[in-house]
């Protein structure tokens, strides 16, 4: 077991398989994400071939994959990314909604822990410090939650 600068343990990456799926839409923020969730899956000992990226074109079309990828029993966790940036309309929280459903039910019919950071933000600042800032970078956290659930379904 490692240890990673949050409280939580965080145990080795080795041997398991993840998938990233991940919006392109405010993709500056989106690749941010990713790039954090991939380093600290390789950090964790995930070997380059058991880390599979998919981009999307925006975080509505994340579930539909993340739920064949959930299907093919290939993963022992999924990592969900993208970044929504609230507008002027509820089209943003309306998104953001149907996203968490949809990987909810997701993760819940096919029993492979689906990790949500498909962000709904309220604006840039926001975006920023979850996104681009290491200390609370959200695709980082990701990871280290993919890697503590795929151990703890391995032991029920």
């Amino acid at each position: 077991m490692l240890r990673a600068k949050r409280s939580q343990p965080v145990f080795s990456a080795e041997g398991l398989r993840f998938a990233i799926v991940a919006g392109r839409y405010n993709q500056r923020y989106s690749d941010a994400l990713v790039t954090r969730a991939r380093r600290a899956l390789r950090v964790a000992g995930a070997k380059q071939g058991d880390v599979t990226v998919i981009r999307v074109p925006g975080a509505f079309e994340v579930p539909v994959v993340v739920g064949r990828l959930a299907s093919s029993g290939s993963y022992d966790a999924i990592i969900a990314l993208g970044v929504i940036i609230r507008g002027e309309t509820e089209h943003a929280d309306l998104i953001g909604r149907a996203v968490t459903d949809a990987l909810t039910q997701i993760a819940l019919r096919d029993s492979v822990p689906v990790v949500h950071e498909v962000l709904l933000l309220g604006n840039e600042q926001q975006a920023h410090v979850r996104c681009l800032q290491p200390k609370h970078n959200r695709g980082t956290e990701a990871a280290l939650t993919a890697i503590e659930m795929a151990y703890l379904m391995r032991t029920l």
